[in-house]
């Protein structure tokens, strides 16, 4: 089952700060390439953070955006989230992403255990000069994240990927979706974060229904969902609501609506959208 969440219900974010973490098992994974014991290595989950920063995301929505994530890890809510994880713990990495050669990591693989090194993590994001790169390639990101896993030192009970973004894929080696089946058939769960707080425009290639095009193209896995940022105020609540959500590992309430499995539906956005705009205007 996955689920979609627009930021008008994320009231219900503090709620998820305490309560008990979802039953989870822990997926296969590659040998780890430092040296830990098994309680060092342990962690609830291991999330990887990709951030869109193409042209059409405005200087002023990079820096809320930037601003959110590092508020974000270091909120009392989401340190009490933490705490009441299984082992108390999470393993995070942090990267930009835009064409499909184009990911730049901002934060290796951290531990956060405490409010210490969620300080530091936070830090770290905001003293990163901000950039801005050409092309959308949601793609290419998702087959970039899924190696970062293998070089984690740390065993979370999950991983997850969590793409944020304001446009459809429009480059990269293959569909969005392939990408996405791929993560999923890993036992990956990503997770969305559509941004459309702008109108739609000829010249950023922004479409009506990004919300849906994540839901039905982008999202998938054991418990995934999307949170729908449509105003610049929205960003920062947006982005502690998703964190929470993915750290404490629990299935969204009865009032956000699930989204149905969609194994024989036909997305209700197409899912090649971006890559038929870019040829229809530039023909390439």
């Amino acid at each position: 089952m996955r689920w979609w969440i627009s930021i008008g219900v994320a009231c219900m974010a503090g709620a998820l700060a305490g309560g008990d973490v979802a039953s989870v098992v822990a997926a296969p994974r590659a040998q780890p390439a430092q040296q830990l014991s098994e309680k060092e290595a342990s962690v609830d989950v291991e999330l990887i953070l990709a951030v869109d920063v193409s042209y059409s995301m405005d200087l002023d929505e990079l820096a809320i955006q930037r601003e959110g994530y590092a508020q974000a890890l270091s909120s009392r809510e989401f340190l009490q989230a933490l705490k009441n994880g299984v082992h108390g713990r999470i393993a995070v990495t942090y990267f930009e992403w835009a064409a499909a050669s184009d990911q730049k990591i901002i934060i290796p693989w951290r531990l956060i255990d405490g409010p210490e090194s969620a300080d530091a993590v936070a830090s770290e994001i905001m003293k990163t000069p901000i950039r801005r790169a050409s092309r959308t390639s949601i793609s290419g990101a998702i087959y970039f994240a899924m190696p970062l896993f293998d070089e984690n030192p740390y065993r979370g009970l999950r991983r997850v990927i969590d793409i944020s973004g304001d446009g459809p894929n429009n480059n990269g080696p293959s569909p969005v979706t392939m990408a996405r089946d791929e993560a999923v058939s890993k036992g990956i769960t990503i997770n969305g974060l559509p941004i459309m707080v702008k109108e739609p425009s000829y010249s950023t290639m922004d479409i009506e229904n990004l919300d849906l095009y994540y839901k039905d193209c982008v999202t998938g896995g054991r418990g995934s969902f999307v949170v729908t940022i449509k105003s610049r105020e929205e960003f920062k609540e947006a982005i502690r609501t998703k964190l929470l959500m993915e750290v404490a590992g629990r299935q969204p309430p009865p009032r956000i609506v699930p989204v149905a499995d969609d194994g024989n539906k036909e997305p209700r956005v197409s899912c090649l959208i971006g890559e038929k705009i870019w040829q229809d205007r530039w023909g390439r």
